[in-house]
């Protein structure tokens, strides 16, 4: 519809500057506070209805318009990475998300929509849609969508289920010169878990992952360290496969606990994120729609492999139809989670992604809500 196009071309500028605001202040999961609220600010500039600290969650928000019986979601994402910035390019995401409900917002009535954008914090380790969605967050909500950046345009997201696990020794010190016999040497734990986790891995299946550091590793090179530790991630093609995974790797840890005489502490960061179940007739919409913008969608080749990290967005796939599709910003040879690629998260590429994306998950929405056939089915979907 050239209504919705229209609509987002008038907020261009404002959608590419809250883009480069949010990239030039980074905050890390949890404590998005700025980013939050420029967001929700522009949104209630539209018109929405705007409520903060949804699920318990000072740092999430829901945006909501209209009143229709089919009630479509936006997910922004505005979380940075440790060290990084905007490396995963969470600007773009939140900015294209407040430029798809600009370019709806005009026609929410005409086409019987309720449309919220979710302001969702802690992707990068947190997992802040999956509790939103166990608070009930997303109840009534007939469809998910939202875009993220990578090095080229992919459409189709198949995510890892992944297990964010912190992990602990306890030792003893002692002087390491004098009295070495009476410590327990915690960085010898990890040294033995690492190099099972190691041999491990050439009996895991392909498509796993299992990759971690040590985030404490003594005091003193004087002192045999008697505290240490790390942050583990375990990856599979699903939950199920997941569960047969990790009990596997944390042997490996408790092989180092008894092997060094140290005892160990391992605690979840959240909850497991899922696998994406991607909704093939909303995908086919964007596809349609993006490629009618410009966008050329790869598959196979090793630039496309963005598809394949992980996302809290795939818990909300599980429960309702939803697509993740990927909009390059031309950053090759960098790529995701690297320093050079949050120096590519600004520019003409990536905000040309802002303003695609916007247009292209607008006008998804709009054709969805116009088709009778796909707005019963995402309706009868939710019951």
């Amino acid at each position: 519809m050239k209504a919705v196009s229209t609509a987002v071309a008038g907020v261009a500028d404002e959608l590419i500057a809250l883009s480069h605001r949010i990239h030039a202040h980074p905050e890390v999961a949890w404590e998005e506070e700025k980013a939050a609220r420029w967001v929700g600010y522009a949104l209630n500039d539209l018109g929405f209805d705007v409520r903060s600290g949804t699920a318990g969650l000072p740092t999430a928000f829901t945006a909501t318009l209209g009143s229709g019986p089919l009630h479509l979601g936006i997910c922004a994402e505005y979380d940075a990475l440790p060290g990084l910035g905007h490396a995963c390019g969470h600007n773009i995401i939140a900015a294209a998300a407040v430029g798809a409900a600009a370019g709806l917002a005009p026609l929410v009535d005409e086409l019987g929509l309720t449309l919220t954008v979710f302001g969702t914090p802690a992707e990068e380790g947190g997992g802040g849609k999956i509790l939103m969605l166990e608070r009930g967050a997303f109840d009534g909500v007939h469809a998910a969508m939202m875009v993220h950046p990578g090095p080229v345009d992919v459409a189709e997201a198949d995510p890892f289920a992944v297990a964010h696990l912190k992990v602990r020794y306890h030792g003893k010190a002692a002087h390491a010169a004098a009295y070495p016999e009476q410590g327990r040497n915690a960085a010898d734990a990890f040294t033995v878990a690492q190099v099972a986790i190691g041999l491990l891995r050439q009996q895991l299946p392909g498509r796993t992952r299992v990759h971690g550091m040590m985030t404490r590793g003594g005091e003193a090179p004087n002192a045999i360290p008697e505290l240490t530790e790390g942050r583990w991630y375990v990856r599979a093609d699903s939950l199920e496969q997941l569960a047969e995974l990790q009990p596997r790797v944390e042997r490996c840890f408790e092989a180092g606990a008894l092997a060094s005489g140290c005892e160990l502490e391992i605690e979840p960061e959240s909850r497991p994120y899922s696998e994406f179940r991607g909704d093939a007739e909303l995908l086919a919409v964007f596809r349609r729609t993006a490629t009618e913008l410009g966008r050329r969608f790869e598959t196979g080749t090793p630039a496309a492999r963005m598809n394949r990290a992980s996302t809290d967005m795939g818990n909300v796939s599980r429960v309702l139809p939803a697509i993740h599709p990927y909009l390059g910003i031309g950053s090759l040879p960098a790529v995701n989670h690297q320093k050079e690629f949050a120096a590519h998260c600004v520019g003409a590429a990536a905000d040309r992604a802002v303003l695609d994306g916007a247009a292209a998950m607008a006008l998804t929405a709009a054709a969805v809500a116009a088709d009778p056939v796909q707005r019963e089915r995402l309706i009868a979907a939710r019951g």
